[in-house]
């Protein structure tokens, strides 16, 4: 990617309301990005992130932010898109599975970060963007296979085979700078840069009123993530 002197560099962000999106979107504008948000609304049950992201693309400045769908519910497979309950966190949640043990929890969705970054990387290459910035996480996570480095430098590797900017020698890096980062890490750092967290959702099961349930995967990351940190949370206490 070769900007104009003076231009700023464009980066697509992959903004699902949560705090680790909002956080690499800090991060990439920091570094001097210019952002331009990707949301998608592939049938998630927690359809509230949707209007969070739309909250952290509007106070950090976003110059464009993009909403389209994809709907996984055609094909099921995961609690997230209504197949099943969403489970508890398991009562003593320690680290995610790993390679010895690998288990991946009911609200896994197939694919789905191979289909977000292919959109992504759709609009990166009319917008000539310089990166794709996706907020996966490789140590506090709920273990989903499509979150570790290998299938993000995968996805690099693909980007650079499939693309035009690829074959022309500029295809956008994937960035994941949250990658090797704790829960708490991830937090410290967006409060360094001044993000507002009682914007974000990361609840995978809220009530009618897009309160936390407390029990899932993600609300037990994100609460485990700021006690660890020191802070507090600014969501809304969960529900009892």
């Amino acid at each position: 990617m070769n900007p104009s002197k003076g231009e700023p560099k464009r980066a697509v962000i992959l903004l699902s309301g949560g705090l680790d999106s909002a956080t690499a979107a800090a991060l990439a504008q920091r570094e001097g990005f210019e952002l331009f948000g990707l949301t998608v609304r592939y049938g998630q049950v927690h359809a509230v992130e949707i209007a969070a992201a739309r909250a952290v693309a509007a106070a950090l400045g976003f110059s464009q932010h993009r909403e389209i769908d994809v709907d996984l519910r055609a094909f099921g497979g995961s609690s997230l898109v209504g197949e099943g309950d969403i489970p508890d966190a398991p009562r003593q949640f320690t680290n995610p599975p790993t390679q010895a043990s690998p288990s991946v929890p009911s609200t896994y969705v197939p694919a789905r970060n191979t289909v977000l970054l292919s959109l992504a990387l759709a609009w990166a290459e009319v917008l000539d963007a310089e990166r794709i910035v996706i907020g996966v996480n490789a140590l506090d996570y709920s273990g989903y296979p499509d979150c570790r480095p290998e299938f993000i430098a995968a996805f690099e590797y693909l980007a650079s085979l499939a693309t035009k900017a690829g074959i022309e020698g500029h295809a956008p890096r994937i960035w994941a700078p949250l990658q090797h980062l704790t829960k708490a890490a991830i937090i410290r750092a967006g409060i360094e840069l001044g993000l507002d967290y009682g914007l974000t959702h990361s609840c995978y099961n809220p009530d009618d009123a897009g309160r936390p349930c407390g029990r899932c995967d993600s609300c037990e990351l994100r609460a485990r993530g700021f006690a660890e940190a020191g802070l507090a949370d600014p969501l809304l206490s969960p529900r009892g």
